[in-house]
Parts: C-alpha cells; sequence; structure tokens
C-alpha cells in the first residue's frame, strides 16, 4: 500500500520550491495565490532569502506546507495515497492533499498557526532538546522527576527523543539524560517549546480557527500525532488538530500502526528527506522513496 508522508518545520531550505514554480503553470498559480493570501511574497523569501529569513516561524511553516502541498497537486493522476500522515505542521499539508481542507484554508490554517505559537514563545523562555540513545520509557521517567515543566516531545523514532519545556528545565533534563546514559542530549535551535503545555495560549487561538473552517472526509485515512491511528472522521480530525499544538507528535507509533495496517512504500512529499530516514530507522525493511523537486 502507499503511504504518503509530510514532512514539518525544520526541513526548509533557500531555493525550495522554485524549480516546481518555473516548470509547472499549475504551481506558480498557486504559489501567486499563496503570495495574495498571506499578504507578502512568501516565494520571494522561498527562493532568494537568507537561512535565517526562512528560520522565522511565520515564514517556515507555511513555505513547507507550500512546497508539499503544491507538489502533491503537481503529481496528478500519480498521486494515488492509501494513507497519509504527516510530522507537526506536515499533518497539515497531509489533510489537504487527502482533500479534508482546502488549500486556501489550510495556508490560513497554517500561517495563523504560525504567528500563534510565534506570540506564544514570546510569554516564557523556553526551548526543546533531542535526547539520543534512550528508550522512550527512560527520557519519560527522567522528564517526570524535573522541577518545572518539560515533555516528550517528538517521538521520532527508537532512540531518539525531542524533549520540550522550558529552558531551565529542558537543560536540567538534559543533564539527567546524560547521567542516565543518553548518548546525547542537545539544545536545538528553536523559537520555543512546541508541543508541551508552554504552547496553551497557541492552542486556544487556533482552536477557535479551526472551529470556524470547514472540514470533509479525507480521501484515505489519516494517521494523525495525536492517536497515532487512522482517522478518517472530519469531526475527528479536527478535534486532533486542536489537541496537536500542546501533545507530543507520534511519529514512530504512526508509522509503526501504518506498517500493521498494510503500508509497504513511504514517499516523502516536500523538502528534504528526514521523515524518509525516520522510517528506515522505524523499520528497516520499509521501502521510502521522494516525490522529487
Amino acid at each position: 500500500m502507499k503511504a504518503y508522508v509530510f514532512p514539518g518545520q525544520g526541513a526548509q531550505f533557500t531555493g525550495m520550491g522554485k524549480e516546481l514554480y518555473e516548470s509547472s503553470a499549475e504551481a506558480k498559480e498557486l504559489f501567486e495565490k499563496a503570495n495574495d493570501i498571506l499578504g507578502f511574497r512568501i516565494t520571494d523569501i522561498m527562493f532568494e532569502g537568507t537561512a535565517d529569513q526562512l528560520k522565522e516561524t511565520r515564514v517556515t511553516q507555511p513555505a513547507v506546507f507550500l512546497h508539499s502541498v503544491i507538489l502533491a497537486k503537481t503529481l496528478g493522476d500519480s498521486f494515488k495515497p492509501e494513507m497519509v500522515a504527516g510530522h507537526s505542521l506536515g499533518e497539515f499539508s497531509a489533510l489537504v492533499a487527502a482533500g479534508a481542507l482546502t488549500f486556501e484554508d489550510g495556508l490560513k490554517l497554517v500561517s495563523q498557526r504560525a504567528l500563534a505559537m510565534q506570540k506564544a514563545c514570546e510569554i516564557t523562555p523556553s526551548t526543546m532538546a533531542a535526547v539520543l540513545g534512550l528508550e522512550d520509557n527512560v527520557v519519560e521517567e527522567v522528564c517526570a522527576q524535573i522541577d518545572g515543566v518539560v515533555v516528550p516531545a517528538n517521538y521520532n523514532c527508537p532512540g531518539q527523543l525531542v524533549i520540550s519545556g522550558e529552558t531551565t528545565a529542558v537543560e536540567a533534563a538534559c543533564e539527567a539524560m546524560k547521567a542516565a546514559g543518553a548518548k546525547r542530549a542537545l539544545i536545538l535551535p528553536v523559537g520555543g517549546a512546541f508541543h508541551s503545555p508552554m504552547m496553551e495560549p497557541a492552542r486556544e487561538e487556533l482552536a477557535a480557527a479551526i472551529e470556524q473552517t470547514t472540514f470533509t472526509n479525507p480521501i484515505c485515512p489519516v494517521y494523525q500525532n495525536v492517536p497515532a491511528t487512522a482517522v478518517t472522521d472530519a469531526n475527528e480530525i479536527k478535534r486532533n488538530l486542536i489537541i496537536q499544538l500542546t501533545a507530543p507528535v507520534k511519529w514512530t507509533q504512526s508509522v509503526q500502526n501504518m506498517i500493521a495496517d498494510g503500508a509497504t512504500l513511504f514517499t516523502e512529499v516536500g523538502p528534504g528527506n528526514v521523515l524518509q530516514g525516520l522510517v528506515k530507522k522505524i523499520n528497516k525493511e520499509a521501502e521510502t522513496a521522494s516525490a522529487g523537486a
């Protein structure tokens, strides 16, 4: 069975989408429509901006979303997903690709999500860290023992779990992880504590926008970050999407469940190849591919 997976924040690079824009009239039209919706020429930053400009959350999230969604649309009839999933922000790309959300509504929500997250990051000093070489349950136990807010945020693959929370708590957790035998525990260069309770103000803001947006049942099951299982009901999709900002991304569990449900080929749609690498680490027998561009 064909599974399509969509990357999240961090996959961006200067020049992303330029080839698509120049080679496809449909892609060009959608990129220009996105410039109008956002009220600034995001294409200029995507194609020629600096790494620092692309790293701004208000730019990064719509940029990665646009690259993924427009690439999926240009695949035409060859895009026949039997299941989809997206990592964090990538879940919005997956939902548009699977027909649960329109391109316009998806972009508006992603833009609102980015701005709400940026605001939430400015309230309390917060960060994330990658913990390598520990079992998930050990990471969970260490987090639970730390004073302050620090929680598991991204279950990326076995032996790689990202934690998130207040800066002081994350720093303390990193030291405790090393003492518990972690190969590495590195603070990440991110704007704040995504997928943690620190995102509650952003969750409330985004919830209002999601509630006002029309969702339809997707053309195939969507393996959402929150339950890590197949979802096909539009209302359930909405509920999970609202919880997503303050809940962990269960990527390991999602991929395992997709394989258990028959996925044999995972095609990454969007910039980079991070998800292909994670899929291989989750199950080395799984076949992976890139959608190109």
